[in-house]
């Protein structure tokens, strides 16, 4: 039965969900929950973080589900913002559950709820959209009885949100299915008006959006540019105690944020990382944060849109982000119920390197796009991901995007079945002027955060304009304002001294083995899907990344512009293979992986190590063709295959024991891996792989 709806009984619900009993709505709130309720129209919400947006959808489903609606679907981004959304809608006796990927096991327990109309609120990621099971099993079902949709950070529907979440564009072909009469909400925090005009152009015209002011009257805002990342380092570690409560340190890449967690802990600062390839411990991270069981997070974006922590006292960013957009929705976690909260916003050397290549590499090119169609178009039977990398020189991330953004395109010209692809009849053009006038408008962006930085006005009024605030004003209360800084900028040099240290000591990698070739019909003459054991290489160790502060730049310098390896380097390695690493057999030899361009570089290195070693040096390794650049070949299958019997190995009499072998650059592990097996083949020892420095095909 129907029951009656007002701003009283609506207001005592609010009371109830944030257990105030003095709570009242904050602007506009009311008049977006009738919007919803009364009139069940189109709304979009922008307004500030902590504004209460998530509130809006609760209250309104509650409202809805009252008057015998269906249940609320609401697409939501992350995990972590799902489960806060569930706790929080609980406190209202909203029955919420999700459907995602760590929950499988309950899958068959929740469908039986919806079908029996128990649900009142479904949560799923905007990927959950393009699973046929889902689709078929959960969403038909309930998709004629919804009684609201809700697209939570729906600024991740426009165009400069297709890198991060591109099935977040099949949204609009749900709401175009929708009845009129089906109230639609999505809420964002960060939307200027070319994303609201975006917005309204996937949800219609018909489209009312309240809109609030964005300033923060707690958050207290000041940047610090130090080009080095020690100096940041150091800077961290002498002023992170004396900030207020727990807060979230956010780094560019995984790399970083691994890499400070350790620095910071050595320094005797409890915190974690936080990112997106954590498989386990992400909620108990999250609740740790939550309770003040720690002083930090060092998170990727992985930890931003929708995590709620309203005594969060502060907010760093250890490098610039790539626009305002971003920047307002990470530095907005902070301060949403404190008088006073900081945001501070390092900047370093690498910054822009970092996020030119997200803009970059955000869309596939052309040539990726048509070597994926060609390759389906020529194979009728359709192809697995696996077979797709032996017919296409791409890596599994860059298929994978190719893929993700054609099957969100409306005809799309590929299908799915099972785990295999093809293409359909479907005559397809990109539109590269619209995305060449969007990588400008990212690297304009990208300009206006350099300029953020360098600011002398108000850094609140200066993001509020950047996000066409109406109502942007002179905070009074960021180090603009008051003309001083809010934390000291200086550091001792000592510590940033033991930071660079730290660098270069922390910058080993591990080489595991390869065990299993790339094809299950074997490679190269070895028979087999598995690389036997006898042929493996045993673990191994690598110096340092490609171009990281310390080894790393030496490294770079050492190969591109002397032409030999520093000294200094063999020191760090010796130090690396006897101290560090104690690698079990012992070495009683070394050789080295021959290059056809570089003839001397790697074996003049890789001699001077073994004298230091007090070993012998024997180059009986010989490249008898040429091969295209490792770098150039994309995945597993095409770098094997570049490598197949490009080697040869000269029999020595004291090779039966353990030996070293040594690179200078590792990406694939593909040259250690087949050298190995020659070199096992030919009746070496263990073979103990080592390089200089390792590459990385992309940032994390």
């Amino acid at each position: 039965m129907n029951k009656p709806f007002s701003k009283d009984n609506t207001l005592s619900l609010l009371r109830q969900a944030l257990n105030n009993p003095t709570a009242t709505f904050h602007s506009e709130q009311w008049e977006a929950i009738e919007t919803l309720v009364s009139r069940r129209t189109r709304l979009l919400v922008v307004q500030r973080t902590g504004w209460g947006k998530s509130m809006v959808y609760f209250l309104a489903t509650r409202l809805l589900r009252e008057q015998g609606t269906g249940p609320t679907l609401l697409v939501s981004p992350l995990l972590a913002l799902m489960r806060n959304q569930i706790e929080s809608a609980q406190r209202i006796n909203v029955k919420a559950v999700t459907i995602n990927s760590t929950n499988r096991n309950e899958w068959q327990k929740i469908t039986e709820q919806l079908q029996r109309d128990v649900v009142d609120i479904l949560l799923i990621s905007p990927e959950r959209l393009a699973n046929d099971e889902f689709r078929e099993t959960m969403l038909l079902p309930v998709a004629d009885r919804i009684g609201l949709f809700v697209v939570d950070e729906a600024h991740c529907i426009s165009d400069w949100g297709h890198d991060f979440r591109p099935d977040y564009r099949r949204i609009k072909r749900i709401i175009q299915a929708l009845p009129l009469n089906i109230p639609v909400l999505a809420t964002t925090a960060t939307a200027n008006n070319r994303v609201v005009a975006d917005v309204q152009t996937q949800f219609g015209q018909n489209l009312t959006v309240l809109r609030g002011p964005l300033a923060r009257t707690s958050l207290q805002l000041q940047n610090i540019h130090l080009p080095s990342q020690a100096a940041r380092m150091a800077w961290l570690v002498e002023h992170l105690p004396q900030l207020p409560g727990s807060g979230i340190i956010y780094t560019l890449t995984v790399r970083d944020s691994q890499r400070l967690t350790e620095w910071l802990r050595a320094c005797g600062i409890n915190a974690h990382a936080y990112h997106g390839e954590l498989k386990e411990n992400r909620e108990e991270l999250e609740q740790a944060l939550l309770h003040n069981q720690l002083k930090a997070l060092v998170a990727t974006s992985a930890l931003g849109m929708g995590f709620d922590k309203p005594d969060l006292g502060f907010v760093i960013h250890y490098q610039r982000p790539g626009s305002v957009v971003h920047y307002y929705q990470q530095v907005g976690r902070a301060g949403r119920a404190l008088s006073q909260a900081y945001g501070i916003l390092l900047s370093g050397e690498e910054d822009q390197h970092i996020t030119r290549y997200f803009i970059e590499t955000a869309f596939p090119p052309q040539t990726h796009i048509n070597e994926v169609l060609t390759a389906l178009n020529q194979a009728e039977k359709g192809l697995t991901i696996s077979q797709l990398e032996q017919h296409v020189n791409l890596r599994r991330s860059q298929l994978d995007k190719v893929l993700k953004i054609l099957m969100t395109e409306t005809p799309s010209p590929v299908s799915k079945d099972g785990n295999l692809w093809f293409a359909t009849p479907v005559n397809y053009r990109v539109d590269w002027n619209k995305i060449e006038n969007l990588k400008k408008t990212r690297y304009q962006e990208q300009q206006r955060m350099t300029e953020y930085l360098h600011t002398k006005e108000c850094l609140m009024a200066f993001l509020a304009r950047e996000l066409d605030d109406p109502q942007g004003e002179s905070c009074g209360r960021c180090a603009s304002c008051l003309q001083k800084p809010l934390i000291p900028f200086t550091f001792s040099e000592q510590r940033a001294t033991f930071a660079m240290q730290f660098l270069m000591q922390h910058s080993t990698q591990v080489i595991e083995p390869r065990k299993q070739w790339p094809t299950k019909e074997g490679f190269a003459g070895w028979q087999g899907k598995n690389i036997a054991p006898k042929l493996r290489a045993e673990q191994g160790r690598v110096l340092c990344l490609w171009g990281d502060a310390g080894w790393g730049e030496l490294v770079k310098r050492g190969k591109q512009q002397d032409g030999r390896f520093d000294d200094s380097l063999v020191t760090a390695s010796v130090e690396l293979i006897q101290r560090g690493w104690q690698p079990n057999p012992v070495p009683r030899w070394v050789t080295c992986v021959p290059s056809l361009n570089h003839p001397t570089l790697v074996p003049d290195f890789a001699q001077r190590l073994a004298i230091a070693l007090n070993l012998p040096f024997v180059p009986l390794i010989r490249k008898i063709r040429h091969t295209h650049p490792q770098k150039e070949m994309q995945n597993s299958y095409q770098q094997a295959h570049n490598l197949a019997n490009a080697f040869a190995v000269e029999p020595w009499q004291g090779m039966q024991q353990a030996v070293l072998l040594i690179d200078d650059m590792i990406d694939s592990r593909w040259t250690l891996t087949i050298i190995a097996a020659l070199l096992r083949q030919t009746g070496s020892g263990p073979v103990l792989p080592f390089a200089l420095a390792m590459t990385t095909p992309n940032l994390n």
